[in-house]
C-alpha cells in the first residue's frame, strides 16, 4: 500500500509540474481564465422548463472541453433532470476582488443561498452563504454539488485523502432504499422513478468520502484538485438513477448555521504552454470536382498561424503525395478562436485526399462526381421509418420497437401544467371529459425525437417536408415495407410503393384523426407520467398497452386481459391554437394532392379538414388583438392559401395569398421567402418579377454572413443548436438559385453541405449519422442513447453555443439534446434540403 501511495504521489507531482505559473484572472467576458482553463459562473442558467439540462451554473472548460457543471445548492445526492433547480435572482461581478456572486433560491421552500466564487491563485474558492438556516425539511438533504462529465473521467484514477481508486466505466456503486416520504418534492409533484407500489425510492451511496479529492492525477489534461476545510467531500455516480447522470462531488450544508457555511477550493490543472490542436473543418462526405473547396481551420488564439496548408493524394500503391499547397487566408476572430482558410478549389482530379496543416493531418475524403448521391439514403431508409408511431418496426434480425400505445389517448385534465412545457388550459376545448378516452388517435404519426410523443406542430411540418420532397423531386426510392393493415414496417424490403408517399400517408393518418376526433389540432399526444417520458428502449414497453381500469388494484390485469390497474395511458393536450390549425390546414391541402390516386379517401378527408380549419381558425383569429393574431397566424395563413389554391384552383385562395404575401415579406423576409419561391410554378411572369427585389435583398443577407462568421452560414446561438435553421437557409438558397440564378449563386448551398458534413467549429465530424464515410458523429441523443450509439441517418442539432463564447458538440456523451438529439422535423428538413441540394448539384 505504501508503494502504491508513493507511486500516486509521484504521478501527482509529475502532473502538477505541467502546470504553468499563470493565475486565474477574471476576464472582460466575466469568467475566470488562464491558458487551458475557463471557469464560468452562471453565464448559463438552469431552466424552469427542462430543469437540470447539465449545461448551467459553474462550468469548467478544461483544455477546450466543458468537463464540469452545476455548482449549486441541490436537494439530493444525484439530482435527475426533472428535479428542482434553484432560480438565480442576482449576479454580481466585482473585478476589484476578482469575485462573482450569485443568489440562488428555491421558492418551494423559501430557501435562498449565495454562492461566491473568488479567484485564488491557480484555482477558485467557492463559498456558500446562508442568511437563514437550512429549512428543517431540507436538513441532511441540501448540499453543494459540482458535477463532472463521466465520459472524460471513466477509466481514470482518483485519490480521496490519498486513497487511490478509479472512476467506473459503468454505474456499479451501492444504493439504499428509503421511504417516499423522505423524498424531496420533485418537479410539479411528479415522481421520477416508478416504485412499483413499494413506497420507496432509490438513493445512491457515495463512492468515497474525504476532505481532499484529486480527479485524474494520471491525466494532466483532466486533473482537478478539490479541498474543503469544513465539510466532507462525497463522490457519487449520478448514473445509478439516470443514464444521463454525471459524477457528483457533494458536501452537505450544516444545520442551524448562517453566514459562510461551506468553503471549497477548486484547482484545475493547466498543462504548461498548452495550445489547442487546430481543428481543420472540411467535408467528410467529400467534394465534386467543380465545386468550391475551402477548409476552415479553427485555431487557439495563442497559436501562431502557419503560412500554408497542403493537400495530399493517396495513390494506387497506398503512398501519399503532396499535389497542392497554398497560403492560408486569415479570416479573424470569432468568439473564442481565430480562423484561417485553405482554398484548394483548383484541385479537380477525382481521388482520395487528405489535408495537412503543420503536424495535423485530417482523415481522408474523396473528390468525385458522385459523393452526394447517397447523402439522404440513411435518413429515409432507416431513421424515418424507425420513428413511425403505432407500428411494429423490424430491421433484419432486429426489432426496433413493437406496436406502441394500443390503449390510445385520454383527454388531459383541465388546468394541468405538465412537464416538457406541455399544459392544458382551463377547459379541454373538446367534448371530452377529463381522462375520457378520445377514440381513433392511435394511428399513424411519428415519434418526435429521442422521446416517443407526437408533437403535433412537428408532425405537421414533417408531412409538409415529405410533400415538398415528393412534388418537386418525385423520389421513387422504395426500401421500406409498410402495411397499415398489419401495423408493420420492415426496413430494406421494397413493397412496390415509393417510401416518401407512404410516409406522407402515415403522418396524415394521425393528423386527420386529430382534426376529426378532437375537432381541431392537439398540442401534443404524450406521456401522462414523467417516469414514462424519459423511457429508453422499446416504445411498446413504455405503457402496458391496456386501458386503465380504476376498479382494479395497481398493476393488476383484468381477468379478460383487456384492461389494467396501471395509470400509464397517454394523454392528449387539446387546448386550441388557431395558428396550429392554420399550419395543419396548409399541410392537409398539400397532402391531399400527394395522396390523390394513392389513398383517395384520406386525400378527400385531408382536403375537407383543410378548408374547415382555415375557416374556423380565421374566425378565431379575427376575434383576437391584431398583434396577437398576426403573431399566431399570418405566416401560416400565407402558406395555407397557397396550398389550397394549388389543390383546388379556386381564385379566392390565390387572391388571399397575394394579399398576405407582400406585407409578410416586408415583415420577415427570411421566414417567408421560401413560401414565395414555392409559388413561382403556379404564378405568372409578373409575380416572379415582383419577387425579384426581395431575392436581391435576401442575397445581401447571404453576403453579410461571410462577414458575420468564417463559415458563411447563419449560426444559431440559442439553447438548441442551429442546424435546423442552417438547413432551412440551404433549402431557400437552392430554390432561389433555381429561379434566380443571376442573383443567388449556387456556391452558398455548398457552404451548408460543408457545415453539415464537417466544416464547423469544435470538431470536424459529420453531423449526419453514418454519412461521411470516414468520420461521422458516433453517438446521438436518440431513443437508443443509453447504448452510446446512433440511429443511421440521424441529424444532430449541431454545435451548441454556451455563453459567452464557447461552442461544443460532445461525441462521447449523447445525453445533451440541444446538441445531439435528432428530431423528426429536423431530419425531414434535412431530407428536403438534401433533395434540393442533390438537384442543384445535378
Amino acid at each position: 500500500m505504501k508503494r502504491t501511495l508513493f507511486s500516486f504521489a509521484v504521478l501527482l507531482l509529475a502532473a502538477f509540474n505541467y502546470a504553468s505559473g499563470q493565475d486565474l484572472k477574471l476576464n472582460d467576458l466575466e469568467y475566470f481564465e488562464r491558458q487551458g482553463v475557463n471557469i464560468l459562473v452562471y453565464s448559463n442558467l438552469f431552466t424552469g422548463g427542462f430543469n437540470d439540462e447539465k449545461n448551467a451554473g459553474i462550468e469548467l472548460i478544461h483544455h477546450g472541453v466543458r468537463t464540469a457543471q452545476g455548482g449549486a445548492v441541490r436537494l439530493s445526492n444525484t439530482p435527475e433532470q426533472w428535479d428542482l433547480v434553484p432560480a438565480m435572482s442576482n449576479r454580481k461581478v466585482d473585478r476589484a476582488s476578482q469575485t462573482i456572486e450569485t443568489t440562488l433560491g428555491y421558492k418551494e421552500y423559501d430557501f435562498d443561498s449565495r454562492v461566491v466564487v473568488t479567484a485564488k491563485g491557480k484555482g477558485v474558492e467557492i463559498a456558500v452563504y446562508l442568511d437563514k438556516p437550512v429549512p428543517k425539511a431540507l436538513e441532511g438533504k441540501a448540499g453543494f454539488n459540482l458535477e463532472f462529465l463521466p465520459s472524460q473521467y471513466w477509466g481514470k484514477a482518483y485519490l480521496m485523502d490519498g486513497r487511490p481508486n478509479r472512476f467506473p466505466r459503468y454505474a456499479v456503486s451501492n444504493t439504499v432504499t428509503k421511504p417516499n416520504s423522505e423524498k424531496i418534492k420533485q418537479f410539479k409533484g411528479y415522481v421520477t422513478s416508478d416504485d412499483r407500489g413499494t413506497g420507496k425510492f432509490i438513493d445512491p451511496l457515495p463512492l468515497e468520502t474525504g476532505r481532499t479529492f484529486l480527479l485524474a492525477p494520471d491525466e494532466p489534461g483532466r486533473l482537478v484538485k478539490i479541498t474543503s476545510p469544513d465539510a466532507d467531500l462525497m463522490l457519487f455516480d449520478g448514473r445509478m438513477l439516470a443514464q444521463n447522470g454525471w459524477f457528483v462531488v457533494r458536501s452537505l450544508l450544516p444545520a442551524g448555521k448562517t453566514g459562510k457555511v461551506l468553503t471549497w477550493t477548486v484547482e484545475p490543472n493547466a498543462i504548461k504552454s498548452w495550445v489547442r490542436e487546430p481543428n481543420i473543418g472540411f467535408s467528410q462526405v467529400g467534394y465534386i470536382p467543380a465545386q468550391p473547396k475551402i477548409a476552415v481551420i479553427e485555431l487557439d488564439k495563442k497559436d501562431k498561424p502557419l503560412t500554408k496548408a497542403s493537400l495530399y493524394k493517396i495513390g494506387d500503391d497506398g503512398n501519399a503525395t503532396e499535389i497542392f499547397s497554398s497560403k492560408i487566408a486569415p479570416w479573424g476572430n470569432y468568439y473564442k478562436y481565430n480562423y484561417v482558410k485553405f482554398d484548394f478549389s483548383s484541385v479537380k482530379t477525382p481521388g482520395i485526399y487528405y489535408i495537412q496543416y503543420g503536424k495535423v493531418k485530417t482523415n481522408n475524403f474523396l473528390i468525385e462526381n458522385n459523393v452526394y448521391d447517397k447523402i439522404t439514403d440513411a435518413t429515409s431508409d432507416v431513421w424515418i421509418p424507425i420513428h413511425m408511431d403505432h407500428m411494429f418496426v423490424n430491421e433484419a434480425y432486429r426489432v426496433w420497437h413493437g406496436e406502441p400505445f394500443k390503449e390510445g389517448y385520454r383527454q388531459a385534465p383541465p388546468n394541468t401544467d405538465h412537464f416538457d412545457l406541455h399544459s392544458q388550459g382551463l377547459t379541454t376545448d373538446t367534448k371530452y371529459k377529463a381522462l375520457e378516452l378520445i377514440p381513433g388517435l392511435n394511428v399513424g404519426g411519428f415519434f418526435d425525437a429521442g422521446d416517443f410523443d407526437i408533437e403535433t406542430g412537428s408532425n405537421i411540418s414533417v408531412v409538409q417536408n415529405f410533400v415538398q420532397t415528393w412534388e418537386y423531386f418525385k423520389p421513387l426510392r422504395d426500401e421500406t415495407f409498410v402495411s397499415q393493415k398489419q401495423r408493420y414496417v420492415d426496413l430494406h424490403r421494397p413493397d412496390g410503393t415509393p417510401d416518401v408517399l407512404q410516409f406522407i400517408e402515415h403522418g396524415t393518418l394521425n393528423l386527420v384523426a386529430q382534426a376529426e376526433n378532437i375537432g381541431h389540432m392537439s398540442q401534443t399526444l404524450t406521456n401522462s407520467v414523467l417516469d414514462n417520458y424519459h423511457h429508453l428502449g422499446d416504445a411498446a414497453s413504455l405503457t402496458d398497452g391496456l386501458p386503465y381500469n380504476p376498479n382494479l388494484r395497481p398493476y393488476e390485469v383484468a381477468p379478460d386481459g383487456r384492461s389494467s390497474g396501471v395509470k400509464d395511458d397517454m394523454w392528449a393536450f387539446t387546448s386550441r391554437n388557431p395558428g396550429l390549425d392554420l399550419s395543419a390546414a396548409t399541410m392537409f391541402a398539400a397532402a391531399s394532392r400527394a395522396l390523390k390516386g394513392y389513398n383517395d379517401d384520406l386525400s378527400a378527408r385531408a382536403l375537407q379538414q383543410s378548408k374547415r380549419l382555415l375557416k374556423e381558425a380565421t374566425e378565431l383569429l379575427a376575434n383576437k388583438p391584431q398583434n396577437e393574431a398576426r403573431r399566431e397566424g399570418s405566416s401560416a395563413d400565407i402558406s395555407t392559401n397557397l396550398q389550397l389554391y394549388v389543390s383546388t384552383g379556386e381564385q379566392q385562395y390565390i387572391n388571399k395569398f397575394q394579399e398576405l404575401l407582400w406585407p409578410g415579406l416586408e415583415r420577415n423576409l427570411n421566414f417567408n421567402l421560401l413560401t414565395a419561391l414555392n409559388a413561382i410554378p403556379h404564378m405568372d411572369a409578373a409575380y416572379k418579377e415582383k419577387l425579384r427585389p426581395y431575392v436581391v435583398k435576401y442575397n445581401d443577407y447571404i453576403k453579410g454572413l461571410e462577414k458575420d462568421n468564417p463559415y458563411g452560414v447563419p449560426i444559431g446561438l440559442s439553447n438548441w443548436a442551429g442546424n435546423g435553421g442552417i438547413q432551412s437557409f440551404g433549402t431557400t438558397v437552392c430554390f432561389a438559385n433555381k429561379y434566380f440564378p443571376d442573383i443567388v449563386d449556387a456556391s452558398h448551398a455548398f457552404k451548408v453541405a460543408n457545415w453539415l458534413f464537417g466544416c464547423h467549429p469544435y470538431h470536424n465530424y459529420s453531423f449526419v449519422a453514418t454519412v461521411g464515410a470516414t468520420r461521422p458523429k458516433a453517438v446521438f441523443y436518440g431513443n437508443n442513447r443509453a447504448d452510446f450509439s446512433a440511429i443511421p441517418g440521424n441529424v444532430a442539432p449541431g454545435v451548441l453555443f454556451r455563453k459567452p463564447d464557447h461552442f461544443e458538440n460532445y461525441d462521447d456523451w449523447p445525453f445533451l439534446w440541444g446538441e445531439n438529439e435528432g428530431t423528426i422535423a429536423g431530419n425531414t428538413g434535412y431530407l428536403i434540403f438534401g433533395s434540393a441540394f442533390k438537384n442543384l448539384v445535378k
